[in-house]
């Protein structure tokens, strides 16, 4: 793509909806003004503008149609600006941008998706367009993990997505009072997975520690690399591979990401960043 190209140029979306997904975490729904952004797949990402402030990479959370969700948690200044509008408010967007966890080669597979803390939110499109179609796909389980009680997010969904077929479960770190599911890393609820090692595709996003932990648990009980996509995040500042901000080995997550096979990921994720 050109430096002049359409990706390049933000769209004006309005805020429809917010709703506080934690106390630092928020769901953003977006409405085009005018002529929308092209069909996102789930996986993608999309550069969001806060006026004035900045754009951030945020990965999308829900794509019914045009409208977009993307789950945006505060940590910085153009975050901590997206987090804190409410519905009227316009926001550019740019995109849809980078790789996608490529569903349909998945077709008639069982299905292990597995999330630490905020890396559900890019898997929830997933989620929702497997349980929209679930007879073209096998077993679906979902494990999520998260460091307590109070960090999860989509957790309004988990019901619904148990009561249309998934074999979700549910782990967290440090327990509060009311907690009564399980406790530990989330790499603990694999052994009660119900799933094919020789007929899955797996889809891990969450921390890299987390992402590594579970790909290599997965890879050594003998699921085939090529059958592990996950989503890396490195800094992006222009969304495009141009800046090279988000270089990893010879990828640029931007462009080349930010999902890819464990089969490529491995080797570069094993050389020590300076």
């Amino acid at each position: 793509m050109t430096a002049d190209g359409p990706d390049m140029v933000p769209v004006p979306y309005r805020v429809a909806e917010r709703t506080d997904e934690t106390p630092d975490t928020a769901e953003i729904v977006l409405q085009p003004v005018a002529a929308p952004l092209p069909p996102c797949a789930p996986g993608q990402f999309a550069m969001v503008y806060a006026f004035g402030v900045g754009d951030i990479p945020l990965s999308l959370s829900g794509i019914d149609g045009h409208v977009l969700t993307h789950t945006v948690r505060s940590v910085g200044a153009v975050s901590a600006a997206l987090h804190g509008l409410r519905p009227g408010a316009t926001v550019g967007v740019r995109g849809p941008l980078g790789t996608g966890w490529d569903l349909p080669t998945a077709a008639g597979r069982d299905l292990l998706i597995v999330a630490g803390g905020l890396g559900l939110a890019p898997l929830r499109p997933l989620v929702t367009a497997v349980l929209a179609t679930p007879q073209r796909y096998g077993r679906l389980n979902i494990l999520i993990g998260a460091r307590t009680p109070g960090d999860l997010v989509c957790a309004r969904d988990f019901d619904g997505w148990r009561a249309a077929g998934a074999r979700l479960q549910v782990t967290v770190d440090r327990p509060d009072d009311t907690w009564q599911g399980d406790v530990g890393v989330v790499t603990a609820l694999l052994d009660r997975a119900e799933f094919d090692l020789g007929n899955t595709t797996a889809f891990l996003c969450g921390p890299e520690v987390m992402i590594r932990a579970t790909a290599r648990d997965l890879a050594h009980r003998g699921l085939a690399p090529d059958r592990i996509r996950i989503s890396l995040e490195r800094t992006m500042h222009c969304g495009t591979g141009h800046c090279g901000h988000c270089q990893l080995g010879p990828l640029l997550l931007c462009r080349d990401g930010p999902v890819v096979s464990w089969s490529v990921a491995e080797t570069l994720l094993s050389v020590r960043e300076l």
